[in-house]
């Protein structure tokens, strides 16, 4: 019984999420033209997560949560969001850091298992990002 009850808590304190503590809240906000994005993450070195929230001029907003996992200098997740029009969406998401910044990728956007997702086979760009997030410093 005490083996049980040992093995029950090793593995529920393996399988326990991480700890929400670790994690650092960075404020960013970008503008290209008259659209305004702004993106409350909050990350540690392997994971991140928050709310995105883009504000396009003269037709409405976009906003949802971002999840995703952070390997070197690139952000992969993906943006579950609610559309200006009422319907629910969900994009692939990256984000290079880079001068302080971090720079919206555009790739490719396939499916796997029904979820969208860039095509492996074709390089996310980060040049001409339609949006280039800077920090704000609170």
């Amino acid at each position: 019984m005490r083996l049980f009850i040992f093995l029950s808590l090793l593995v529920i304190s393996c399988n326990s999420k991480e700890d929400k503590d670790k994690y650092n809240q960075v404020i960013y906000r970008a503008v290209n033209n008259k659209d305004t994005a702004v993106l409350d993450i909050h990350m540690n070195d392997k994971r991140f997560y928050g709310q995105y929230e883009i504000s396009r001029y003269g037709y409405g907003k976009d906003s949802g949560d971002v999840r995703g996992d952070l390997k070197g200098d690139t952000l992969r997740g993906d943006y579950h969001y609610i559309s200006f029009g009422g319907s629910w969406k969900r994009v692939p998401l990256a984000l290079l850091k880079k001068d302080n910044k971090l720079y919206l990728g555009k790739g490719v956007i396939g499916t796997y298992f029904n979820l969208p997702c860039f095509v492996p086979e074709v390089p996310i760009e980060y040049n001409n990002a339609e949006f280039i997030f800077e920090r704000i410093e609170e």
